[in-house]
């Protein structure tokens, strides 16, 4: 299966992926483009470290409609397309317009650093220390139009330890993050996902 990486920062995401592709943990897969709307994020570097293509697409001046356009050429110019490829968000700091999302509809996977429902948007760890939550964690999860509100694939709780602060929770869920955004991938891959309504049925 041919995979596209949305990226803006430094991708240890993006790495924890490809060292499970490298080693075989995760077969039948290969990540043919990573695409950053940032020049400087360091994820282009760990694409590059991989023997991975790396694109840089700046949104400039262009709608965010046109911009996705962009993205889905560059993704389906590399093999990705939306009846056999798929995409992963890995630290990609923009929403994606509803036509992306509906072009690639059950084909988009986004991590994100809590349990959703709880604390969408940015600044989650943030966002569990100030309501006192006793767990957090992160969500692997389908993408939709709405944000950070897709059916959820794979879900791995973090205790929230006395004299937490952001930087030290943020540390450990991102641990997770790295081995939980991998095995979805390897159950899609694999065809074990099965969307039904809000739910997601592994199959053995």
């Amino acid at each position: 299966m041919d995979i596209g990486v949305l990226v803006s920062g430094r991708g240890s995401n993006l790495e924890a992926v490809l060292d499970h592709i490298d080693r075989g943990a995760i077969r039948g897969a290969e990540v043919r483009v990573v695409i950053s709307n940032d020049p400087n994020a360091r994820a282009l570097r760990v694409a590059a470290k991989h023997g991975v293509k790396g694109l840089v697409l700046e949104q400039g001046r262009s709608s965010r409609e046109d911009y996705d356009a962009r993205i889905a050429d560059a993704l389906q110019r590399s093999g990705v397309t939306p009846d056999g490829g798929l995409v992963l968000l890995a630290g990609f700091m923009r929403i994606l317009s509803k036509p992306f999302v509906e072009m690639y509809k059950g084909r988009i996977l986004n991590i994100h650093p809590s349990l959703l429902p709880a604390f969408p948007g940015l600044n989650a760890q943030r966002q569990a220390l100030a309501y006192g939550a006793k767990v957090s964690g992160c969500t692997v999860h389908f993408v939709v139009p709405d944000v950070d509100a897709g059916p959820v694939v794979v879900q791995r709780p973090v205790p929230v330890k006395e004299g937490d602060d952001e930087e030290a929770l943020s540390a450990r869920i991102l641990r997770q993050e790295h081995k939980a955004y991998p095995e979805a991938v390897r159950l899609f891959v694999e065809g074990r996902l099965r969307l039904e309504g809000r739910k997601v049925r592994v199959q053995r």
